[in-house]
């Protein structure tokens, strides 16, 4: 069959509706980069929403998150349940910043009750990308297809060298043991690099990924008690 006896098919193509959806998505980074202006350098935690408060990884999450905030980062999630929530917690615990980019979805996710700040975005490129700007160091804890999703979203902007070659930290080697071993099947079969596996790091040791993250982010990328900035009324901004 020849291109010109293929009968191609059409679909919906409004120029309004596509332009309104532009404008949509501007309003919503313009209101995402304004809500989260001053939060300071964050380390990001990826994890499931659907771990309770009475489970190891939930406590794991809470304790990882009270050590590296005491290194003066924000602790930034996703901002509803389960590890996002034991994340926040632990900077609260510890008298840090804790903030939150929710996700509106039909079945209605509230912001967790210890973020000091969030903002609500409709979709989650919206919400990688703001998850991403703001942050020097990336922890993934265990979770399902959003934290995976999170986790390669980052390594990729790191492999390709669209963002700063930031630590990203994998806990739980039992949880994640599968992956881990897929990723090396990709690297035996070429197709990762040899160096790509260099760009993570996997343990289940706090204290070896709080040491990686002053090694790799705090000395690297010079980070410096902040010099606190002022928010400017006129433009109604607030801290």
């Amino acid at each position: 069959m020849s291109k010109s006896e293929i009968i191609f098919l059409d679909g919906p193509h409004s120029r309004f509706k596509e332009l309104k959806f532009t404008f949509q998505m501007i309003i919503e980074f313009i209101k995402g980069f304004r809500g989260l202006h001053f939060i300071g350098p964050c380390i990001t935690i990826f994890g499931s929403a659907r771990f309770k408060e009475d489970h190891p990884y939930y406590q794991l999450t809470r304790e990882a998150a009270a050590s590296f905030a005491k290194l003066g980062f924000t602790i930034l999630t996703g901002g509803g349940p389960g590890l996002m929530e034991a994340a926040n917690r632990g900077a609260k615990d510890v008298g840090g910043r804790s903030v939150g980019c929710n996700i509106v979805l039909p079945i209605e996710q509230k912001p967790n009750q210890y973020l000091d700040k969030w903002v609500y975005v409709k979709h989650f490129f919206v919400r990688k990308v703001l998850l991403v700007k703001y942050s020097f160091a990336f922890v993934v804890m265990p979770g399902g297809f959003g934290t995976m999703d999170e986790y390669f979203e980052a390594l990729i902007l790191i492999q390709t060298h669209k963002i700063e070659n930031f630590p990203i930290i994998i806990f739980g080697k039992e949880y994640h043991k599968e992956l881990i071993e897929h990723i090396e099947t990709m690297k035996r079969n070429g197709t990762i690099g040899e160096v790509d596996t260099c760009l993570y790091l996997v343990t289940d040791s706090i204290e070896e990924a709080r040491m990686h993250i002053i090694e790799r982010s705090v000395k690297q990328y010079g980070l410096k008690p902040e010099n606190k900035v002022t928010p400017f009324k006129w433009l109604f901004e607030h801290e």
